[in-house]
């Protein structure tokens, strides 16, 4: 399925039912009074959170969401029934913004998180209602009220608590799959990842861990200028901005002029230039591909120049495993302080 992460909806809610004219018509009651139920309430519709989803791929094809109309009421007092809801699911993550106003009006985070786009329109009081000492049989009864209409964006932003950041190639994809189950597509160019994956990374009590699971993010690979639109640019950036945690990701570049710290200022860079708060997140840093003999050689000189700024630099290879199970421990820890 193709990940879609943002997409228009236009939402029209049902209208009320009309309420009856009608008088009481049985033996023995010559002069019966008005008897005209009302017209049932306008059908809702409704967005709702469902952790089973993690794209808006499926809202793609629908132009118009429309909920059902209330019936009209009729005689004998009898009331319209109420039209049936539109429920839609979405993503966790879903931010709903009224194209008419821009303003953004719900945001969807937890599962079963409902939230009424469009409020159906009240059903119309019947000529009962309208009988007064003067008026003894009303002939005029209430229209349907018109259910709300309006036009939505629906912006996806995947939720995780690590967020893993770094330059293309740099070995997101092989960590994330080799410490969870995820299986993001993996090769030896940029930008494999187009979509950002979801990975739960588990760590076990027994090697007196704390026996508790977190959600990584593999969001797509950054470079300069993708806070203005290079590359993969601002479409991903706004993934990570639900994290709680970044594990900012380096390694040894063929490129010239680029360098492990020199990788780390470009994408923090490329983060406060998107949102200047992202950069007083808590985050972990280590480089990756040990199993490689140059990596392993320039860690000492590359792990000098980090703790220049103060940054503890460690060291993984998600090929063999080397430092992963306490790098995702760590994590855990950072995540429950």
């Amino acid at each position: 399925m193709r990940f879609v992460d943002e997409c228009k909806l236009r939402v029209e809610a049902g209208k009320g039912g009309r309420g009856a004219v009608a008088f009481r018509r049985e033996k023995f009651v010559p002069f019966g009074g008005p008897a005209g139920g009302d017209g049932g309430r306008g059908g809702d519709v409704v967005l709702v959170a469902d952790s089973g989803l993690g794209t808006l791929y499926d809202l793609t094809h629908l132009r118009v969401v429309r909920a059902e109309r209330g019936e009209d009421g009729g005689g004998k007092d009898m009331y319209g029934k109420s039209g049936r809801d539109s429920r839609i699911s979405v993503p966790l993550g879903t931010i709903v913004t009224d194209e008419g106003s821009g303003e953004r009006i719900a945001e969807l985070t937890r599962a079963g998180e409902e939230f009424v786009a469009a409020k159906g329109g009240r059903g119309g009081r019947g000529n009962k209602h309208f009988a007064t000492s003067v008026e003894r049989a009303p002939r005029r009864a209430e229209p349907g009220e018109p259910g709300e209409q309006r036009d939505l964006k629906l912006e996806l932003k995947v939720i995780a608590d690590v967020g893993i950041l770094g330059y293309p190639n740099v070995g997101k994809s092989t960590l994330i799959s080799s410490v969870s189950r995820a299986r993001p597509k993996i090769a030896d160019y940029p930008f494999t990842t187009l979509v950002p994956h979801l990975g739960v990374a588990a760590v076990g009590d027994h090697k007196g861990g704390l026996g508790k699971s977190f959600v990584l993010a593999d969001i797509p690979g950054l470079i300069p200028g993708a806070s203005q639109g290079a590359g993969l640019g601002i479409r991903f950036l706004k993934h990570v901005e639900r994290t709680r945690l970044f594990l900012h990701l380096v390694t040894l570049s063929d490129e010239p002029g680029r360098s492990p710290v020199h990788d780390y200022h470009v994408i923090r860079s490329e983060l406060g230039s998107f949102n200047s708060e992202m950069l007083s997140r808590p985050e972990v840093v280590a480089m990756t591909k040990a199993d490689l003999p140059e990596v392993r050689a320039a860690y000492p000189d590359v792990k000098a120049e980090f703790a220049k700024l103060g940054i503890e630099l460690r060291l993984v290879s998600a090929a063999t495993h080397e430092g992963t199970e306490d790098l995702m421990r760590e994590l855990l820890e950072r995540l429950l302080l």
